[in-house]
């Protein structure tokens, strides 16, 4: 493997390691690899077997490709005039995937525009998905079990994703929310 390959092994696995609050000698546990050589893969002191990394990442139930990947950067900035609409409702509903579904987040972010006088229908999710929403501009109903919800600007719910939901503007202006999906990590 080049420098740069292994470097970046160090840096993914310590991330990964630091992100799930696991010490080296948890991984170690889990991986069968030694604390010490786990701390040389983190450094880039070592140059890891595939035989090595193979243990590391059955141990961590990570993909391999997680070890390869180039990490995201610290900060993200999203423009949502730079997004490119999820269209429905004869273009009356548009979600914007502001942060998009990733493996390792489990969750993904949208910002949504309903014109006036629409509803959308969203179908079941699987079971232990949880919706988050957030009123931003305007008054947004939300339909959920049988009972209908109303939120006003910054007002939020939360609410079991696994059962039909519909997103309604009775209003005549333009309304806007932000929702995030999380997915339950049994189902990642």
């Amino acid at each position: 493997m080049s420098e740069a390959i292994h470097q970046k092994i160090g840096k993914n696995l310590q991330d990964i390691r630091k992100s799930r609050g696991l010490s080296l000698d948890a991984v170690a546990e889990l991986s069968g690899v030694s604390k010490g050589m786990l701390g040389q893969i983190e450094r880039g002191e070592s140059n890891p077997t595939i035989s090595i990394l193979w243990k590391i990442v059955n141990g961590l139930r990570i993909s391999f490709a997680a070890l390869m990947e180039d990490s995201s950067p610290q900060v993200s900035i999203v423009k949502l005039e730079e997004t490119s609409p999820l269209i429905a409702e004869d273009g009356a509903y548009r979600t914007y995937p502001i942060f998009p579904f990733k493996q390792d987040r489990g969750f993904e972010v949208y910002t949504v525009v309903i014109e006036p006088f629409t509803s959308h229908t969203s179908e079941a999710h699987y079971e232990g998905v949880e919706e988050f929403v957030i009123a931003m501009d305007g008054e947004l109903r939300v339909e959920v079990g049988g009972d209908s919800y109303l939120l006003k600007p910054s007002l939020a719910m939360r609410f079991s994703g696994d059962q039909p939901h519909t997103y309604c503007n009775d209003t005549d202006r333009t309304i806007r929310f932000t929702t995030l999906i999380h997915y339950p990590s049994s189902n990642r």
